[in-house]
C-alpha cells in the first residue's frame, strides 16, 4: 500500500493572514485542494490521509465531500508540533511495510514524477527524503554574527517533501526519539538520521516548483507556477478510463473531418463508442457560428438523452505577415480560432453541467511566446489557455473538466498546407495526439495544459 499523508497543521501567521495557509485561494482553488488532487489523480498512490488542525477538520471534511475525493479514507486530527501529526498518522495503520508518504499540504505543485521516484526508492531503501541542489553559498556565522565556515555547495541541498518511510521504520524512529528526554522537533528524516544512524536515507531529486507556500510574496509565485504549468500526456495507449469511457459516454467533436478530432472519431468508432461529428466540410458547421453549434448539440441531446464531453479541434492558421493578411482573414482567424471556443464553452455549459462532464480545446507551442508570420494564431492560441484556465475554475464546483491539449507539430492535413512537405520522423503522429486528448477527456484533470511530444 502506498499512502500519502498531507500535513495540514499550519497556520497562516507568517501571511499576516488568520486563516491558515493551506485553506487560502491559489488559481482558483484552496492550496490544500491543489495537493490532494496531485494523489487523488496518481495512480501509484493508494489512499490519502490527511492530518490537519482539531479546529478545521470539518473544513477538510467539506472539502472532500465537495470534490468527491475517492481516496481519502482517514481525516485525523494533528497536534500541537509536527511529529504530533506524524504520529498520528502512523498510528493510525498497522501493516510496517506500509509505505507512508509525509507532504506538506502547502506544496501544491508536487508533480507525480516526484511521487513514483520516490515509491520506485522505497523498494530498496526504507527511508527517503526528496530534495533540490542548492543554488546559494551557504555560509555558517558564529555569535557576533562574522562567518566561520563555508561548506561545500556541491554537497547541500535544500529540502523538500514528501518523505517517505516504511511505516516500521519511521515508528520505530520515534520510539526512540520520544524515549530521549532532550528530543529537539525537527522533520522526520532528521529523527531517522538521527536516532537510526545505520538506517540510509535516500534523496530522490526534487524540482523547484514544489515550493511550499511561506510568505504573502508565495502566493504571487504559485498563482503564476500554476498558470504556467503543464503535464506530460499519455500517447502510448488508451487508459482504462478512456476505454472504459468510449463504450459509455456521449461524445460530441467539433473539427472532427480530418485531422485530430477526424482521428479520435476513427478510434472512438473502432471502441463502439457514441461519437459524433461536426465541421464545415463535413455538414456545414461553423464553430464561429453559434447557431451552428447551438444546433449540432441539441440534435445529439434529442437522439442521445445526455452528452458527457464535448471536443473541438477545429482551428485556420494564417502563416502571414500581419500587413500582408487581409480584413477578412484576421477577422476568420480570431472567429474560428477564438470566438468558436467561446461558443463551444457556452453551448456544451448546461450538457456538461447535467452529466459532470469533460470539455477540451487545443493550443499550441506558440502560446508562450508570439512569433513572426504567426502574430493571429499566436495571440489567439495564448488567449484559449487563459480562457481555459478561467472557466476550470468558474466550473470546478459544477464537476466540469476543462482542459488544453498542447501538441508539439503534428502532421496535420492544415499543417502539410503551411509547411509542405518536411522530414519523417519530424513530427508528431495524429494517433499520439488523439489518444492523449481521449486519456484527458476521461481523467479527473481540469484547468490543465497538456503537453503531447513524439516518443523518444
Amino acid at each position: 500500500m502506498n499512502i500519502a499523508v498531507i500535513l495540514a497543521g499550519g497556520s497562516g501567521s507568517r501571511l499576516g493572514n488568520d486563516v491558515p495557509k493551506q485553506f487560502m485561494k491559489v488559481a482558483g482553488k484552496q492550496v490544500i485542494e491543489h495537493t490532494i488532487d496531485v494523489f487523488e489523480n496518481c495512480r501509484q498512490i493508494d489512499e490519502i490521509c490527511i492530518v490537519s488542525k482539531p479546529d478545521y477538520v470539518v473544513n477538510v471534511e467539506e472539502l472532500v465531500v465537495k470534490n468527491q475525493y475517492k481516496k481519502v479514507k482517514k481525516i485525523l486530527n494533528g497536534g500541537k508540533e509536527r511529529y504530533d501529526s506524524s504520529l498520528a498518522a502512523i498510528n493510525a495503520y498497522t501493516d510496517d511495510d506500509t509505505n507512508l508518504l509525509f507532504h506538506d499540504a502547502v506544496r501544491p505543485l508536487l508533480s507525480e514524477r516526484v511521487i513514483i521516484d520516490c515509491i520506485a526508492a522505497l523498494e530498496k531503501y526504507n527511508a527517503v527524503d526528496v530534495a533540490v541542489k542548492t543554488t546559494d553559498t551557504i555560509i555558517s556565522v558564529d555569535a557576533n554574527e562574522c562567518i566561520d565556515f563555508i561548506p561545500n555547495r556541491a554537497h547541500l541541498r535544500n529540502g523538500q517533501t514528501p518523505q517517505c518511510f516504511k511505516r516500521g521504520t519511521i515508528k520505530r524512529a520515534y520510539e526512540l526519539a520520544l524515549a530521549d528526554p532532550n528530543f529537539v522537533t525537527t522533520d522526520d528524516c532528521g529523527t531517522v538520521r538521527r536516532y537510526m544512524p545505520e538506517e540510509p536515507v535516500f534523496v530522490v531529486e526534487g524540482e523547484n516548483a514544489n515550493m511550499k507556500l511561506t510568505y504573502l510574496e508565495d502566493l504571487f509565485l504559485l498563482d503564476k507556477l500554476f498558470q504556467l504549468r503543464t503535464q506530460c500526456g499519455e500517447q502510448k495507449f488508451l487508459s482504462n478510463d478512456a476505454i472504459d469511457g468510449l463504450k459509455k459516454k456521449v461524445i460530441v467533436i467539433f473539427g472532427g473531418s480530418y485531422g485530430i478530432g477526424g482521428e479520435m472519431i476513427k478510434i472512438g468508432e473502432e471502441h463502439h463508442a457514441r461519437i459524433y461529428s461536426f465541421s464545415r466540410s463535413q455538414n456545414g458547421c461553423d464553430v464561429s457560428n453559434v447557431d451552428n453549434v447551438r444546433e449540432a448539440l441539441k440534435q445529439v441531446k434529442a437522439k442521445e438523452g445526455r452528452i458527457d464531453v464535448v471536443v473541438n479541434t477545429a482551428g485556420v492558421l494564417v502563416k502571414e505577415s500581419l500587413t500582408g493578411m487581409s480584413q477578412d482573414s484576421i477577422i476568420n482567424s480570431i472567429n474560428v480560432n477564438l470566438l468558436g471556443v467561446i461558443n463551444v464553452a457556452r453551448e456544451a455549459f448546461p450538457y456538461l453541467r447535467a452529466t459532470r462532464g469533460s470539455l477540451l480545446f487545443y493550443t499550441s507551442s506558440s502560446y508562450t511566446r508570439g512569433r513572426m508570420m504567426y502574430s493571429l494564431y499566436s495571440a489567439t492560441k495564448a488567449a484559449i489557455v487563459n480562457f481555459v484556465q478561467a472557466i476550470a475554475e468558474e466550473w470546478h464546483d459544477f464537476g466540469i473538466r476543462v482542459n488544453c491539449i498542447n501538441p508539439e507539430r503534428t502532421k496535420t492535413p492544415m499543417r502539410i498546407q503551411n509547411f509542405g512537405n518536411e522530414p519523417e520522423g519530424t513530427l508528431l503522429p495524429v494517433e499520439d495526439v488523439a489518444i492523449a486528448s481521449l486519456n484527458t477527456v476521461f481523467s479527473n484533470a481540469t484547468g490543465e495544459v497538456i503537453d503531447v511530444r513524439r516518443k523518444k
